[in-house]
This record gives structure tokens, sequence and C-alpha cells, in this order.
């Protein structure tokens, strides 16, 4: 079999619905694990129950007042989020050495595809310098992103508020940044499910692996 038979095409969407934190992360190992150069890419979509996750380098301090939520140290990039109901979570198994792509441009077209995936509903999301995810240019954080690469292969991914108690958020200081406010979708008017940003997500995401694809970076 030809190694490179998947790489132009674009990882599809499993929407997994409700799923606990920990065996997910599990499963995203267990899959970056066994694959070969042929594996094809895959996009996990899901929704966790409440859950605060510190990242490789997170600082415990960071996680304010926890109440009942549990915490999980994790070995994505990154300080602390939330994930809850009403958040649609996107997990990219990728092959980016497969594909040509750096960490850093996996990251910017990662970011693109929310971005793409928020005007969808005429939500107009940005980057901030030095800080990844996704924020209105009031300054709140609609989406966040951490990843891990393993032997040139990503998990972990990306989240993006939907419609969900934005409250735990209070609780922590947001990925690392004490004031940080957030925000869903809902807030600012729009009418959608996890599953269908997930999707819309997927769509974006596939569009630029694609594209990339044709047109391969080329790295010195």
């Amino acid at each position: 079999m030809n190694p490179n038979a998947s790489a132009d095409a674009a990882p599809v969407l499993q929407w997994l619905g409700v799923q606990d934190y920990v065996p997910t992360w599990d499963a995203m190992r267990a899959f970056t694990e066994a694959r070969t150069p042929a594996t094809p890419d895959q996009l996990w979509g899901v929704e966790h129950p409440p859950v605060f996750t510190l990242g490789q380098a997170g600082r415990p301090e960071h996680v304010l007042a926890p109440h009942a939520v549990p915490v999980v140290q994790t070995d994505r990039g990154g300080q602390v989020t939330y994930h809850g109901p009403g958040q649609a979570v996107i997990y990219l198994l990728l092959d980016i050495r497969r594909h040509r792509w750096m960490v850093r441009e996996t990251v910017q077209r990662i970011e693109e595809a929310v971005i793409r995936t928020l005007a969808r509903w005429d939500i107009a999301g940005q980057r901030r310098s030095g800080a990844p995810g996704i924020y209105l240019a009031s300054g709140e954080k609609i989406s966040a992103l951490g990843l891990k690469v393993r032997g040139g292969c990503t998990y972990h991914g990306v989240a993006i508020n939907v419609a969900m108690d934005l409250m735990p958020f209070d609780w922590i200081n947001p990925c690392g940044y004490p004031g940080l406010r957030t925000i869903d979708m809902a807030s600012l008017g729009a009418q959608a499910t996890t599953q269908q940003v997930a999707a819309a997500f997927a769509e974006e995401f596939g569009a630029i692996w694609q594209a990339s694809a044709v047109a391969p970076t080329m790295t010195a």
C-alpha cells in the first residue's frame, strides 16, 4: 500500500456524543500509538461532562476553586481550561508529518477553521498574538486550543463554546490568564447545536487540509 495514499483525503468527522474525558484521552493515545503511515486521519467530535484539564506544564494555582468539578492533568499543551455540556470539542488525530505541516502552521490552520466556522453564524473571531485560541474583538475567548504532537502525529484539539454554562470558567484562570472573560455562541445570538458546529468545523478544516495537499508547504 502506498504510505501516502490517504494523505490528500480530508479527515473524516466521527460524532461520538457525550463522552467522559479520561476514556476519550486514553482512546486518542491508543489510536496515535497504533497508527501506521497509511492510517487515515480522523476528527472526533464530543461533548464532555464538566471537567477541568491542565496542560502538560499547567500550574495548579490557576485552578482557583474547582468546586465539585474534577481536575485532570493531561499531556496537551497549554494551561487550564474547562469542558462541559454545550461545548463542541473536536479532537484532531492527524499525521502532520505526512502532510508536511509544521506545528505552528497546524495551530494556525486549526484557528482559521474555527474563524471560518464562527463566520457561518455571523460571529467574527480573531487570533491573539501569543495566546492560542479564538477571541472576539471585545476580548472574550470563545474557543480554546491545545495539542500534543507525538512522532509527527497530533491528538487533543479544539473546543468551541456553543451554548453552555460559563460559570465554571470563573473558577479558573482560563488558559492561565487571570480575569480572562469567556463567551459562547448562544450569548451572541447564534442558534446551533454542538454537533452542527463540529460538522461545520470539519468541513472548514477539510477544505484547508485539501487546499494544502494541492500545494504543500515547503520547509527548509
